[in-house]
């Protein structure tokens, strides 16, 4: 099946009622003129057996292609699946406008401001069906940053204007074709990863495409090409324009990809590191430091990032509160010393540390209150995990608090890394699973026996006529 570059609506709807949304209209251009002599490379997808594919993602191509409407496979799902890989997401575009899509399927949803699309529901399986889009037309002045991505366009400029070229893959399905306008199946060939089109421009038109890239580098295992690198650490700096919460969102990803070491390294060759996270950039130093102390503080990061990553590679799935402990341990305790802080002032309680190192953090980012609080409360509950628990009823009722799983899991994680202190970890998951046995009314036993009595002080009787009755003539 060779993609025909329309918008075809159904013959069900001559009126073109479904069709009547006015900020997504098709436009012109001179692109036109050239579009039909832009055929795609097209190969057999026998590599990819039918039943690898998700059953509702190929229910929606085929009705939409039984429609009338040119549809498809698209991005990081045809690629894993040509790599071999189990595809996270389904990923659908369609020459069918969102009400259309709405009016095919009574599960669909339309959302998104910036560029409306489609979400399809099966159950808790959430189908992403957009439509195709095309480059934005460049304006007047220097700055490429894309601020309006809102235009209709064919499936070959929908491939043009995506990032890189093993994203912009098109399945069919139906016919069991893969289609390719931007040369994806050579790179996915080489293990090289290269931006469509010029690197410089792609990067200045989105920098996000910088934590993209290294993300895909690292997960994939592929080589970024060396245009490619020299415009992600060209562009690094204009990381700040972006939103501070779709950087954290990739930041994340980065985190619980399972190579979080080779990534975040990477982030610190290009640049990214210093323009995104400087208070860890600060912590790591210049790259290449001959300083021994500085060389200790980064080996002493990575080794975390390592442990983190071999938790994912075991099957386990970290937090969001306990990658962000992970990120932030170091530089918390490095300012929660005298001898080593760096931020103004003494330095107060753990508890404020942990407030003043990551309240930036929360305001920029609008980082979820209840993740902060978790994220607090595992760093600081380190300190009691410190020692070996003993018979001690406060450890014990310690145990079986609300955050105490996800501190034992940080405490587990920086033993692992640093060699030290899994004796101790041991100790305090016999203590958990012991007191997980034990009755509430035990529990609440020990509870009162832990708490402190607070002493007070004896209350002073207040005789009548007594001199402390009577005001001071003696001024301060």
């Amino acid at each position: 099946m060779t993609p025909t570059h329309q918008n075809a609506a159904s013959d069900e709807y001559p009126d073109g009622d479904l069709d009547t949304e006015a900020p997504f209209e098709r436009e012109s251009s001179d692109q036109d003129e050239i579009l039909p002599f832009d055929v795609p490379i097209t190969v057999d997808a026998d590599d990819i057996p039918k039943q690898r594919i998700h059953q509702d993602a190929l229910r929606v191509v085929s009705r939409l292609v039984r429609s009338g409407f040119e549809a498809y496979l698209v991005g990081g799902c045809v690629r894993d699946l040509l790599l071999g890989r189990k595809p996270k997401d389904f990923d659908i575009a369609t020459a069918a406008h969102p009400r259309q899509i709405r009016r095919l399927f009574r599960n669909a949803r339309i959302i998104g401001r910036r560029f409306k699309l489609a979400h399809i529901y099966y159950g808790d399986h959430i189908l992403e069906t957009a439509t195709f889009r095309r480059q934005p037309e460049a304006t007047d002045d220097d700055d490429l940053l894309i601020t309006d991505d809102n235009v209709f366009g064919s499936a070959a400029e929908d491939a043009r204007r995506r990032d890189f070229k093993i994203n912009g893959l098109f399945l069919d399905p139906v016919e069991g074709l893969i289609h390719d306008y931007v040369g994806g199946l050579d790179d996915l060939e080489d293990g090289i990863l290269s931006t469509i089109g010029d690197p410089r421009t792609r990067m200045a038109e989105d920098p996000v495409r910088i934590l993209r890239a290294i993300k895909f580098a690292t997960r994939l295992g592929f080589e970024i090409e060396d245009d490619t690198w020299d415009a992600m650490c060209e562009f690094s700096g204009e990381l700040e324009r972006a939103a501070p919460p779709r950087i954290l969102e990739e930041i994340m990803r980065l985190c619980l990809s399972g190579t979080a070491l080779g990534a975040f390294r990477m982030m610190r060759a290009c640049g990214a590191l210093s323009v995104l996270i400087p208070g860890i950039s600060d912590f790591l130093g210049p790259v290449g430091d001959p300083d021994p102390k500085s060389h200790d503080r980064a080996d002493s990061y990575w080794r975390l990032l390592e442990a983190l990553d071999s938790d994912v590679h075991a099957g386990r799935e970290p937090s969001r509160a306990l990658c962000l402990a992970i990120m932030w341990l170091r530089v918390i305790e490095r300012e929660a010393s005298p001898k080593t802080r760096t931020l103004p002032g003494e330095p107060d309680d753990l508890f404020s540390v942990v407030t003043e190192v990551l309240d930036p953090l929360v305001q920029d980012s609008r980082l979820p209150r209840r993740t902060f609080i978790l994220t607090r409360r595992m760093i600081v509950d380190q300190q009691r995990m410190r020692d070996l628990p003993g018979n001690d009823p406060r450890a014990l009722v310690f145990t079986t608090t609300e955050g105490f799983p996800e501190a034992l899991n940080l405490f587990r994680i920086r033993s692992a890394a640093w060699g030290q202190g899994w004796d101790i970890y041991e100790a305090w998951r016999a203590v958990e699973a012991e007191m997980a046995d034990l009755p509430e009314s035990e529990i609440e036993a020990l509870r009162k026996r832990g708490r402190r009595r607070q002493k007070r002080r004896p209350r002073r009787r207040k005789r009548p006529n007594s001199p402390m009755d009577e005001p001071s003539d003696r001024s301060d």
